[in-house]
């Protein structure tokens, strides 16, 4: 079964629909390729994917071992290459809430993010930098 519609609007910019919820994005071109940068380019949702499924995935971790993530966030920085034209790098830097969390919790955490589908997807060329501010 479909899992998502994707239609090409013109002018560089797509519509995708999430079939199940009926949820869409818009992607536009980023200006250093020819685009208007008005919304996430296809690039920049791949470097969303990674950091996006490491928080779920802690999440899950977190709340099967009875603590909480919530207030977690990160800044996702992405790399590109040239020749050929690619990401290089996704740069994932967490900033955790002021609890105090135990060597325990942080290394469940810790192994939650790296072995996310997302990060075990992506092709090993590129560099997954992963920061962890507790």
């Amino acid at each position: 079964m479909t899992t998502i519609t994707t239609v090409y609007e013109g002018n560089l910019r797509t519509t995708a629909q999430h079939i199940i919820s009926g949820d869409k994005i818009i992607t536009d071109a980023p200006v250093d390729n020819q685009g208007r940068g008005e919304a996430f380019s296809p690039t920049d949702l791949l470097a969303t994917s990674l950091g996006s499924c490491m928080l779920t995935i802690m999440g899950i971790s977190a709340r099967n071992h009875e603590f909480s993530i919530d207030g977690t966030s990160i800044d996702i920085t992405k790399v590109m290459s040239t020749n050929p034209r690619k990401v290089s790098e996704i740069i994932v830097e967490f900033q955790f809430p002021s609890n105090s969390f135990s060597d325990s919790q942080k290394r469940i955490l810790e192994k939650a993010a790296t072995t996310c589908p997302v990060a075990l997807s992506l092709h090993p060329d590129i560099n997954q930098k992963i920061i962890f501010n507790w």
